[in-house]
């Protein structure tokens, strides 16, 4: 079991690499462009961002989320677009319902559904937080990763390949032990017993979907779309839990965001809240795929 935690662990972590590194590339060339006034990315397409966001998160790859989740950390990137990335994100489901070989047209439903759901969501977020004290919160900057990091940002040649890759290095490395440490506790506590937690509760099991979907670890996209394959989970159940589970961007966030404890909470509950919202309404209105 260890060692395959490894092996997931690894293949797993560099897959993030390529994904970190140009983030991290353009994080700092941006800041100092700016000179250490803070640039938003999603700016140039004013408040819509989380619709770049949640078109984006389609692609079949966490690298994303965990990018958005440095994107945000930084400043560059507002919460509603984060969250329409970690909504969207469909980790491991789509290559496990074409290896199911599940209807193209199901398979497309559900993805539009995720990254309208995604886009809603993300954009209504940025709306009502423009009424509240967000709007005037303390900015982050690039500047402030590498100052808690050490990545070289003060040296003038050379400084932004540098400071790139040590903030890669440094995430990739906490999320491989993390990775390997979740994954064990996945595999020890069975996926029978958690099958058995999920099916046939229509309203807490959604509850409970969205609770390991939470997870940030493949197992719980694995798990959540096997058991919606095998007629054993409902649609707005698998929503639930499929729109939570952002692959490794959660983790990504407390990582880069720590400074800002609280604000990562939030944003955790406020991603599970969304998530078990629209599984609920999936369940109530009894809509398939």
């Amino acid at each position: 079991m260890i060692l395959d935690a490894l092996l997931d662990a690894a293949i797993d972590t560099v897959k993030l690499i390529p994904f970190l590194f140009i983030t991290y590339l353009i994080m700092e060339a941006l800041e100092r462009k700016t000179s250490g006034h803070t640039t938003s990315l999603m700016s140039r397409v004013g408040r819509f961002g989380p619709i770049v966001g949640a078109l984006v998160g389609i692609v079949p790859q966490c690298g994303f989320s965990a990018a958005a989740s440095s994107l945000y950390a930084g400043g560059l990137i507002s919460i509603g677009s984060l969250l329409s990335v970690f909504l969207s994100t469909s980790d491991e489901m789509l290559p496990i319902f074409i290896s199911e070989q599940v209807a193209a047209p199901t398979i497309l439903r559900i993805l539009i559904s995720k990254a309208v759901l995604g886009m809603l969501s993300g954009l209504l977020v940025d709306f009502l937080l423009r009424f509240t004290k967000y709007r005037s919160k303390t900015e982050k900057h690039v500047r402030d990763l590498c100052e808690e990091e050490h990545c070289g940002y003060e040296e003038e040649e050379g400084s932004v390949l540098h400071s790139a890759l040590v903030h890669t290095l440094h995430i990739v490395l906490f999320v491989f032990l993390i990775t390997v440490a979740l994954t064990i506790a996945v595999e020890s506590l069975g996926e029978e017993r958690v099958a058995g937690f999920l099916t046939g509760k229509p309203v807490i099991g959604t509850f409970l979907a969205a609770l390991f979907g939470l997870i940030p670890n493949c197992a719980s996209s694995v798990l959540i779309t096997q058991l919606y394959l095998d007629g054993m989970l409902g649609a707005g159940q698998m929503m639930a839990g499929l729109l939570v589970g952002a692959g490794v961007g959660l983790l990504v966030l407390f990582r880069t965001n720590d400074r800002h404890p609280k604000e990562n909470v939030k944003v955790a509950l406020l991603l599970y809240c969304i998530g078990v919202f629209w599984g609920l309404l999936i369940e109530l209105l009894g809509i398939t795929f």
